[in-house]
């Protein structure tokens, strides 16, 4: 069966991004999961130069581009270091080992290489209390089960496509870039849930623990890390909790930026975080 890559209302935001970003015709971009290819024919339209890659190829239809067959959980089919962008369009919420598919992005960007991430909000408003209730994304659904956890395999049963396993909201996303050497520059908006809205009432209790969890993370931290470095990624993190685009919009739409290779940033954190 057809695999899409999100709703249209999504679909239209991505795109618009995409217009936004200049010389896209001088741009090799990877779309990957790249599924029935309407984003790589986005690509095209703008005349990048597009690698859609999917790990079921079959379902790509897009006059003029061949899908190449990728696993995100192997390695990806791309020379490294080659990609100026790469659009991982709903598909990180499917894969066991996202640290690893930050790192394969991570190996086909070039440094300063933009990478897109879209994916469902379950750090919005709706999501929190689907999450106090059910821990299900909304509270109108039970979670995720293996009634709908695989959504389609081939005849072997060898190649799975999980469902919505393994969700991941916005604060994991932004440490796993940061793992993998990417640095989170912006959250983009994307469609308003009016449900997120009618609990805007909890704002000020949010706000409240959020500052109070800062002021508690700075007191208990080891004598041995920089203190300056800890006190930004505190408040970044914050400022992520509250962002109206996390809070609001049904899809969570990221962008990082390739600072440095993934080998690095262990060095880096060691550094940092020295003796702790």
């Amino acid at each position: 069966m057809p695999r899409f890559t999100g709703s249209l209302s999504l679909q239209i935001d991505v795109e618009r991004h995409l217009r936004s970003i200049p010389d896209m015709q001088d741009k090799t971009v990877v779309d990957v999961p790249a599924g029935d290819g309407r984003t790589s024919t986005a690509l095209k339209d703008l005349g990048a130069k597009v690698i859609p890659c999917d790990l079921f190829p079959e379902f790509f239809d897009v006059e003029g581009l061949e899908c190449r067959k990728a696993d995100l959980m192997a390695t990806l089919p791309i020379p490294q270091a080659s990609a100026d962008i790469l659009i991982c369009q709903e598909g990180i919420e499917h894969l066991p080992d996202q640290l690893h598919a930050f790192r394969q992005f991570n190996q086909v960007l070039k440094t300063g290489g933009r990478l897109l991430v879209t994916t469902p909000n379950i750090s919005n408003l709706r999501a929190k209390l689907g999450y106090l209730c059910n821990e299900a994304e909304v509270f109108s659904r039970l979670p995720a089960t293996e009634t709908d956890a695989i959504w389609f395999g081939n005849d072997a049963a060898d190649e799975v496509y999980f469902g919505h396993v393994f969700l991941a909201g916005v604060q994991r996303l932004r440490v796993l870039g940061q793992i993998a050497g990417f640095e989170l520059k912006s959250v983009l908006s994307t469609k308003i849930s009016w449900g997120c809205v009618a609990l805007s009432g909890f704002l000020p209790l949010i706000a409240a623990t959020n500052l109070y969890a800062h002021w508690r993370s700075q007191r208990r931290l080891h004598k041995d890390i920089e203190r300056d470095w800890a006190h930004g990624v505190h408040t970044e993190v914050i400022k992520l909790n509250l962002h109206p685009n996390v809070l609001f919009c049904k899809q969570l739409f990221l962008e990082f930026t390739k600072t440095k290779q993934s080998g690095e940033v262990g060095r880096e954190l060691h550094k940092k975080l020295k003796a702790a």
